[in-house]
């Protein structure tokens, strides 16, 4: 009896490592299909235009293979979701967002340098590690000349203008990194180079846009576009790709001086589908993607092997300016409070 019992035992352990070793190879792919696993995608989750995105997203699947999900919203909701999901990511890639506005949610992403970081431009290289640049963006007015009529408008002082007030287009700073971006860049320009100096041109403003606060950046764009709004605060390619296909819009880069940004493209920390994450940050730093990126998409390159855009001003032609990255890290909260605080007082 006794030897009828070992032999059972030895019988049911040479099954068990049977199953174990089978479980390396095909049998473990249909237990993950079975629970739902498809290795074979990449869930993106991004602010940006589908007319930007799409045609490198369709580029993406037809090189890889990989079927790509996105989700699409603003920065500031989406990385509310981030946030809320990192105990279980449902996404792979968080794709848009200035780095002003996530850097400070750095932790919420994973290290990962491209395999193209040797042709990045030494300005836009990933040395936090977990911190891909994708295209540089300058802030910019975005007019709509059939509005505009003889309101003459090069800069941040033009907007005071009351013959444009509740006729500029301007979004939740909190809710837009574009927005967020100009409010950097006006603090830094009409403060002459100290943001503290800056806030009571934010108060001037604030007042013209008479209680007019937009949800997101492309509300922006589309809204001077389509003759809601004279003119609009905006990042460049939101307005680019209108005055390439002929709309009345044009572009003014600020008298008083223009923050040019890199936006970036991350990795979930914990993300399900890492290595096609990785595929994908590889694929849109790739000359191949960055070319297409300035010759059909109005963007600039951080590549330093790939020619800069048709159409658009030079940068050597920009009253460039820059503000103190610490600076602007510390003080994020506090100056969209204060934002928050004067549009609502002025109202």
């Amino acid at each position: 009896m006794k030897l009828k019992k070992l032999i059972a035992v030895l019988i049911g352990a040479a099954m068990l490592i049977t199953c174990f070793a089978g479980c390396g190879g095909g049998d473990k792919k249909e237990a993950d299909k079975a629970a739902g696993s498809d290795e074979n995608k990449v869930v993106i989750y991004c602010p940006h235009p589908l007319a930007f995105i799409n045609p490198l997203v369709e580029e993406f699947e037809k090189e890889s293979g990989v079927k790509v999900e996105v989700v699409a919203a603003g920065t500031g909701e989406l990385l509310k979701r981030v946030e809320s999901e990192k105990a279980n990511p449902l996404a792979d890639i968080f794709w848009g967002g200035s780095l002003s506005t996530v850097k400070p949610k750095a932790a919420l992403f994973e290290e990962y340098r491209s395999v193209n970081e040797d042709h990045i431009q030494k300005d836009f290289k990933n040395v936090e590690g977990s911190i891909t640049r994708f295209t540089d963006i300058p802030s910019v007015i975005m007019i709509n000349t059939n509005l505009i009529g003889d309101v003459k408008v090069e800069g941040y002082e033009d907007l005071l203008n009351p013959a444009l007030k509740g006729r500029i287009a301007f979004a939740d700073p909190s809710k837009s990194s574009s927005s967020y971006e100009h409010l950097i860049n006006m603090l830094y320009a009409m403060g002459n180079g100290n943001p503290d100096n800056g806030w009571d041109y934010v108060t001037k403003l604030s007042k013209n846009l008479d209680g007019k606060l937009l949800s997101g950046s492309s509300a922006v764009y589309k809204g001077v576009a389509d003759g809601e709004y004279a003119v609009g605060l905006t990042f460049e390619e939101g307005g680019a790709k209108y005055v390439a296909d002929g709309a009345p819009v044009k572009l003014v880069y600020m008298k008083e001086g223009v923050i040019s940004k890199p936006d970036g493209i991350y990795i979930i920390k914990n993300a399900k589908h890492m290595e096609n994450a990785k595929k994908f940050i590889d694929f849109i730093t790739s000359k191949k993607a960055q070319t297409l990126i300035t010759q059909k998409l109005h963007r600039r390159s951080v590549r330093d092997d790939v020619d800069a855009p048709v159409g658009l001003l030079p940068k050597a032609e920009i009253k460039s300016i820059t503000d103190d990255e610490e600076v602007v890290n510390k003080n994020k909260k506090a100056w969209l409070d204060k934002f928050r605080d004067i549009f609502t007082s002025v109202q």
